[in-house]
């Protein structure tokens, strides 16, 4: 068995232990903690070396933050409370015992290669922080295709000369406008890690050993928050960091609890989902980062159940500057597939975050006209970009909305239904319906 899935399960039986301490109920050591509390590592004489000192180590070194990426305590920001870190588990969680696990803390923002095919492209994990770090993929496209660029029109080679400096600005960028916009274009808050612990464990609370280490620093000016976090981008991007937990701390602050609570409605009471043993994040998770608001539905508005039962669902209510498309094969075969609604369908620019098949990836364009011109949307080119490890290079897609010859093949007892009708192309026609999808020499996928 892996270290990590060790540590993995370790971590859960501790959660379970204070649980069941909350309630007066004790729960023993198991013989290899108790060995690892004496320090002597437990004593089989043929066990090698660095076994023995793997294990006489406390656990909680594998989850140590490199020095490099912990920021001096004298660099002015506010020491973290035990209430607001108790408030983080409870919106994130639902209760203050949970933690996040050996995946949530490896995970960072790292770019594939720089000067290369996909080096505009963050490599995203397979599980559960993979919305968030593919939602801010979309933001990263943005600013390079639509900010960044001072053509009308961006194109694809400009995405494949990006180097290590523009790959950073690119992320600092994104991070500070999903941040910007989620304080209402106020305020914002960036957490990051010191060397000093700002409280104790408790009763109603396990140390996870960096959450007590933050520092909050708000910012009343989006340029004095971007050059900061230029400044420390590092602590986001480097491995060891646990960057991606930084930012959905600093996401949440930003939104402020008050807000984030206002936000949600009955069917949504915190934002990570727990499903075969990990957290993944919700719709309310997602909907923030693209609108600054974590509703927990994609229709558009706000709806009531009916006149008996005045309790409301929060839908979108502005226009998303990224989109958001949802097609998983199960959910249609069940006719329960969610409505996206046009604030999320038409988004200001021609960038959508796609959940397909419960897994996050990104579809673009690269001509603003694309959503100003109708006439632009009868034959127009797409990229795709999955997250995964295994896609090399950017896949170029021809739609075609007029030309219907695809629903002739499409008959449900014929064959293997994802090459009758790949999943990337059923997406793309939850927005554009009938399309036909050339895509180019690459063999479809999903």
């Amino acid at each position: 068995m892996e270290l990590e899935e060790i540590e993995s399960k370790i971590s859960d039986l501790d959660k379970w232990r204070a649980i069941f301490s909350s309630q007066g109920l004790e729960v023993k050591k198991t013989p290899a903690e108790d060995n690892q509390k004496d320090g002597d590592g437990g004593g089989d004489k043929a066990e090698d070396s660095s076994s023995k000192k793997r294990s006489a180590l406390p656990f909680n070194v594998l989850y140590s933050v490199p020095r490099e990426l912990i920021i001096p305590s004298d660099l002015g920001g506010q020491p973290i409370s035990k209430e607001t870190a108790m408030e983080l588990r409870r919106i994130l969680f639902g209760n203050t015992f949970y933690t996040f696990n050996y995946e949530w803390k490896k995970s960072f923002f790292k770019f594939r290669d720089p000067y290369s095919d996909l080096a505009y492209s963050l490599e995203a994990e397979k599980g559960g922080t993979r919305a968030i770090q593919m939602a801010v993929q979309a933001h990263i496209i943005k600013f390079l295709i639509f900010t960044n660029n001072s053509d009308e029109h961006g194109s694809l080679q400009s995405l494949h000369e990006i180097g290590p400096k523009q790959q950073e600005r690119a992320l600092a960028a994104s991070l500070t406008n999903i941040l910007w916009m989620t304080g209402e274009g106020k305020r914002a808050t960036l957490c990051l890690i010191t060397n000093d612990s700002y409280f104790t464990e408790s009763k109603d609370y396990k140390t996870d050993n960096f959450t007590e280490q933050l520092q909050l620093f708000e910012f009343m000016e989006k340029e004095k928050l971007e050059k900061f976090l230029s400044a420390h981008i590092h602590c986001f991007r480097s491995e060891g960091c646990h960057g991606v937990i930084l930012f959905l701390y600093s996401l949440l602050l930003s939104r402020t609890f008050q807000r984030l609570w206002e936000d949600l409605d009955f069917t949504t009471t915190h934002l990570l989902h727990f499903n075969l043993g990990n957290h993944t994040a919700r719709q309310a998770v997602v909907n923030l980062m693209l609108t600054g608001r974590a509703s927990p539905h994609v229709f558009n508005g706000d709806q009531t159940l009916d006149a008996e039962n005045l309790e409301q669902k929060h839908g979108v209510l502005i226009r998303s500057n990224v989109g958001y498309l949802h097609w998983v094969r199960e959910e249609e075969e069940l006719d329960r597939l969610p409505q996206v609604g046009s604030m999320l369908k038409t988004p200001k620019f021609p960038i959508w975050l796609c959940n397909i098949n419960g897994t996050y990836s990104v579809l673009f364009g690269t001509k603003m006209s694309l959503l100003c011109d109708w006439k632009m949307e009868h034959i127009f080119e797409l990229y795709f970009y999955s997250g995964q490890s295994t896609q090399t290079k950017t896949v170029h897609l021809t739609i075609d909305t007029h030309s219907h010859h695809w629903e002739g093949r499409y008959k449900r007892d014929e064959g293997d239904p994802e090459k009758r009708y790949p999943s990337v192309e059923m997406t793309i026609r939850t927005k554009w319906e009938g399309a036909a999808i050339n895509w180019n020499g690459t063999v479809p996928f999903f």
